[in-house]
């Protein structure tokens, strides 16, 4: 009998094995095979010095108002018009407040229009860390192979980057077959409701429907994907959504020589650490795991072993995952306590607490399943929480069995054509939301390529993008028109 059992046993081992080598070695390469795009006859200075003095204005927009910094945004439409004469004539231009559309009429009027988007708009520099800056954040100056300024990357560099495309296509002759939109939103920073929700609104009250919507989102990394030893450029199918939850606590005030059992700030303190420690679940599903399964083929070892079985080792794959900050974001709604109010003196007890959680919320979660989430995990009718303004649920996921998925996974591969191409989740918030009633396929995905060590610079200290880099990015934008046809 325990011979059977352990024959038994030892069968069921060689089975697993063999499952685990066979689906390890069947998976092939899911990367399409193409023929890298030609060079192109760039004048590196001068393209890099346009852009640079694109990062000469501080256009920081702002939530309670779109004319602050009015002026800086004019005076930036004045240069751009200045530096890209070609696209200014020949494109029809209209503003909505500070925010520019651009028509570029095709020469076929039954082909369905595209939109390539960015934003004007840059955010400010943290108080304090100006000197930080190797360059300073507002000089736009050209130094040591890279732009440097605030903008560089987000985003001016994909405006400036496509007003080239469109300028060198426009010297060569060129004319798209399909209408190309861009629209340029002057308040992506602060939400887009100026612009890209204005943009939008007029184009579906013309009836305009398009074919795909390419904004900014995700990256060329590099270095960044564990178990990867090429670089990954992920198409942003779908991003999270966004809602902040004002948490208040009221008790009576006090003297600190006797506290009550229960202060405001003990109770919130207990609501925060709750809402910390009780995360909403992970799930190694949906985008996150069409991902993987495009991407396992590209690693070694036992990151592909692992990968390529997910059905035996998903657990452990999704407990890895977990334990770093940017594969956690990919597989659940995320947690961010980001304000926390109380007290004023420090004999007084206060009377009141007011913190507010900040959720990143995953497809397949809403704002309404994070509230019902804060209700459940603080437990405590004494913690009042209400929804703060511009909530909403996570975008649609737009498909990847495509035609116009494949158009841009083929641009990647033809002008980045060391990196493996998969979809991704982006886990900020863009423009592009903006505009699902107009495209069934909106995607996002910034031309550029970032390792370990640029990821801080997003919205942060010493924003860069190397001059070659930004070179990358034109010839994305030219490939993609071209690809259009």
């Amino acid at each position: 009998m325990l011979k059977r059992l352990l024959y038994a046993a030892l069968l069921a081992i060689a089975v697993v094995i063999a499952a685990v080598a066979w689906n390890t070695w069947r998976l092939t390469s899911r990367q399409i095979a193409v023929t890298p795009a030609a060079p192109l006859a760039l004048e590196r200075d001068a393209v890099a010095g346009r852009l640079a003095g694109a990062l000469k204005f501080r256009t920081i927009s702002d939530a309670a108002s779109g004319d602050v910094n009015a002026e800086e945004f004019e005076r930036m439409q004045a240069y751009l018009a200045q530096a890209f004469p070609r696209m200014h004539a020949a494109l029809k231009r209209e503003m909505i407040g500070h925010s520019m559309l651009f028509t570029w009429q095709g020469s076929d009027a039954q082909a369905k229009p595209v939109m390539w988007l960015a934003h004007q708009d840059v955010v400010p520099v943290a108080p304090g860390t100006e000197a930080n800056w190797q360059q300073p954040p507002f000089d736009g100056v050209v130094k040591d192979g890279f732009v440097w300024g605030r903008g560089s990357w987000d985003d001016k560099g994909s405006l400036v980057a496509q007003m080239e495309a469109v300028e060198y296509l426009l010297a060569s002759g060129y004319q798209p077959r399909a209408t190309i939109y861009f629209g340029f939103g002057a308040d992506e920073e602060v939400g887009g409701r100026r612009g890209a929700v204005e943009i939008a609104r007029l184009l579906k009250s013309r009836g305009v429907q398009l074919d795909y919507v390419l904004d900014e989102g995700m990256l060329v990394t590099e270095g960044i994907m564990a178990g990867v030893s090429k670089p990954v450029a992920l198409i942003g199918v779908a991003e999270k959504g966004y809602a902040s939850v004002n948490l208040e606590v009221t008790t009576a005030p006090g003297h600190s020589s006797m506290p009550p059992h229960n202060t405001a700030i003990g109770m919130m303190s207990a609501a925060l650490t709750d809402l910390e420690h009780k995360q909403m679940p992970a799930e190694l599903s949906g985008v996150a795991r069409d991902a993987f399964d495009i991407i396992a083929p590209e690693m070694q070892g036992m990151n592909r072993v692992a990968l390529s079985n997910l059905w035996l080792f998903g657990p452990l794959v999704k407990k890895q995952l977990e334990q770093a900050a940017g594969t956690n974001a990919m597989l659940r709604t995320t947690t961010a306590l980001t304000v926390v109010h109380a007290g004023n003196k420090d004999n007084v007890l206060p009377g009141r607490a007011d913190a507010v959680v900040n959720f990143r919320i995953r497809p397949g979660d809403t704002v309404g399943g994070v509230m019902e989430h804060v209700k459940q995990a603080v437990n405590n009718d004494a913690v009042r929480a209400a929804l703060d303004v511009g909530a909403s649920d996570p975008s649609r996921i737009s498909p990847i069995e495509s035609a116009q998925y494949a158009l841009i996974n083929r641009t990647i591969r033809e002008v980045f054509s060391d990196a493996a191409v998969a979809p991704g989740i982006v886990i900020g918030a863009t423009d592009s939301r903006h505009y699902k009633d107009v495209s069934e396929h909106v995607y996002r995905f910034s031309p550029v390529r970032a390792g370990p060590d640029d990821l801080p610079r997003f919205h942060g200290t010493n924003e860069r993008i190397g001059i070659d880099n930004y070179l990358e990015a034109v010839r994305f934008y030219v490939q993609l028109a071209r690809n259009g046809k």
